[in-house]
């Protein structure tokens, strides 16, 4: 069974299928749920996979803690680094307190305070920069070096992008096969995992990554034909203001990938508020950009099966009333 893939491209069923294993005492199975009015506004079949009810609150503690639990176990003891604005923190943090190991998390000093504070709740030690003056990965990398930790990476990361992968298996194996799959994108963990899943499941589906407009790194970057870093984005989408893709992640979109689709902040808005007020959902900006590009009718998706994320729900109260105004 191939469980060490060279390449990301190299993640097959089998590697998929040993990630969907090991993490499956502590990764829910999250529902996949539909609904009849959102159907008859699409004119589709859509299949939502319920990423935001998942443990940490989002689909990132499949990745973390697959990408730890395959660590040496030399390694492994002597804990883990990671730079995070939030769900990967959380998700980090978390799957080293599940195995008793010490983590450092690099957050950026503007990250959601209830992200930090769970974070910190799970035991970990967070470490703070400014964006924009301080590089969060050569930080981290400098952190762990001193320390002894293992940086695990929030996207470019083999063993993360297979964690990650088992939310489209789990998606095809409810919803059999689908036309078409729109997934969150920040750096691309996601995106390429879930295209991965496609590939062995469900080979004819197009892949869709969805970003913020704002934060087109990846749609940049399959454009020039390689990795564009941009500036630090200005969304609300806290969980994708990536400057750049991996090299990993791009290889995989690159090839896989049927398109990058844009949404913008207000878009993003009305899919979270839609989510509330017709799907009893909470979502977070980021969790919802995929949902933005299906009512915003950016693919054509008439008589079609559709799957999408809901990725992450770690958004609080007053931020939620902030962002979508008190009730009317």
């Amino acid at each position: 069974m191939s469980t060490s893939p060279a390449s990301a491209l190299d993640i097959d069923l089998s590697t998929i299928r040993a990630a969907a294993e090991r993490i499956s005492p502590v990764a829910h199975r999250t529902p996949v749920f539909t609904s009849r009015r959102l159907n008859d506004l699409t004119g589709a079949e859509v299949y939502i996979k319920a990423e935001h009810l998942q443990r940490t609150g989002s689909f990132k503690i499949r990745g973390a803690y697959n990408a730890i639990s395959s660590l040496p176990e030399d390694l492994r003891a002597k804990g883990v680094a990671a730079f995070s604005s939030g769900n990967h923190a959380q998700a980090v943090a978390h799957s080293a307190q599940l195995h008793e190991i010490p983590a450092v998390i690099v957050m950026p000093h503007d990250a959601p305070s209830s992200k930090r504070a769970a974070t910190e709740g799970y035991g970990a030690e967070v470490i703070t920069y400014e964006r924009g003056i301080a590089t969060r990965e050569s930080l981290t990398a400098e952190i762990a070096a001193d320390r002894g930790l293992t940086l695990i990476r929030p996207f470019d990361d083999l063993a993360v992008i297979a964690g990650q992968a088992t939310v489209g298996l789990e998606l095809f194996e409810e919803a059999g096969k689908l036309d078409a799959l729109l997934v969150c994108a920040g750096g691309g963990g996601l995106t390429s995992g879930c295209a991965l899943a496609a590939r062995e499941m469900s080979p004819t589906c197009q892949v869709y990554g969805v970003e913020p407009a704002a934060g087109d790194d990846i749609k940049q970057s399959l454009d020039a034909g390689h990795i564009i870093e941009i500036d630090v984005p200005d969304t609300i989408a806290d969980g994708q203001m990536t400057t750049s893709p991996g090299a990993h992640t791009f290889a995989v979109i690159s090839e896989l990938v049927t398109d990058i689709l844009l949404v913008s902040d207000t878009e993003i808005l009305q899919a979270m508020d839609w989510a509330f007020r017709f799907l009893n959902q909470v979502v977070e900006p980021s969790g919802a950009s995929a949902f933005a590009a299906l009512l915003a009718g950016r693919l054509p998706v008439e008589g079609k099966r559709v799957g999408l994320t809901f990725s992450g729900g770690n958004i609080d109260t007053e931020r939620f009333i902030q962002l979508l105004g008190p009730p009317a």
